[in-house]
């Protein structure tokens, strides 16, 4: 009753993403195009007290990382609502990125964060198409329009043009990193080489600030009587009844995948 008379004292509310997953731009998994609708909705139904982050991500596409992360920033900035990242078995990379987010991070003591890097993996497959007697062809328009073709013999010239790259990246989300977390970073040489670290190591080294968990937390800054709402993304009802079973398997191998550097 109390919703519908303006004048009463209502309860104060977290809005909580749930962010699980690989960060994707193939449509499995967390992009921005999925998940714009649910954090607009989470900024703008109601008034939160504040907007919690649940991550568990291994990383994934930087594009999609950083899309994700400016539209909670920018929703939060313009609402002046804070937001608090939690993090389950592991926030690394690109899920790092976004629990950077946030204003505060919490992990698990056996949390994983970290993993500021960037990688690229392929394979090489010309000496396997040899044996089948299958001819490349390729003709082009542009010396590196077929850069890192995994038909053909890498070339030097194209893996030091592809480090260039991943260079450029690294250096984009140090600098993000940085913005973010401030003077909080110790100051550590391998803090931006890739490393991870678990639960208190992350804080020691300022990538986090303490450990905690989502509903303690937040009953300790808004009052036992806080309520939280939750969004997330949902499986297409097609989905559910198996008509993607394919689709859903791929997508689940894909995040074993990513999930199993970190021995997850």
């Amino acid at each position: 009753m109390k919703k519908y008379i303006p004048f009463l004292k209502r309860e104060p509310f977290v809005a909580v993403i749930r962010l699980q997953g690989q960060i994707s731009n193939g449509g499995r998994g967390l992009d921005n195009p999925g998940l714009a609708p649910i954090i607009e909705k989470a900024f703008s139904k109601g008034k939160p007290a504040a907007v919690a982050l649940e991550i568990n991500c291994p990383g994934g596409s930087p594009v999609q990382s950083s899309l994700i992360a400016s539209r909670i920033r920018r929703l939060a900035d313009e609402k002046k609502i804070p937001v608090f990242a939690f993090v389950e078995d592991v926030a690394a990379s690109g899920g790092y990125w976004l629990a950077c987010a946030a204003d505060e991070i919490f992990v698990d003591d056996c949390s994983i964060t970290g993993s500021i890097g960037v990688i690229s993996a392929g394979f090489g497959l010309q000496d396997l198409i040899g044996q089948y007697g299958v001819e490349r062809r390729v003709h082009t328009a542009g010396k590196s329009k077929s850069m890192l073709d995994p038909f053909k013999k890498e070339s030097p010239a194209d893996v030091k043009r592809l480090k260039g790259l991943l260079e450029d990246l690294h250096s984009t989300f140090i600098a993000y990193v940085k913005s973010r977390r401030g003077e909080k970073l110790a100051d550590n040489p391998d803090l931006f080489s890739g490393e991870v670290y678990i639960g208190q190591k992350g804080i020691d080294q300022g990538l986090v600030d303490a450990i905690g968990h989502l509903a303690p937390v937040m009953k300790s800054r808004f009052g036992e009587k806080v309520k939280f709402k939750r969004y997330g993304l949902k499986r297409g009802l097609l989905s559910r009844f198996g008509a993607k079973v394919v689709d859903d398997a791929m997508g689940s191998i894909e995040d074993r995948a990513a999930f199993a550097r970190f021995g997850l």
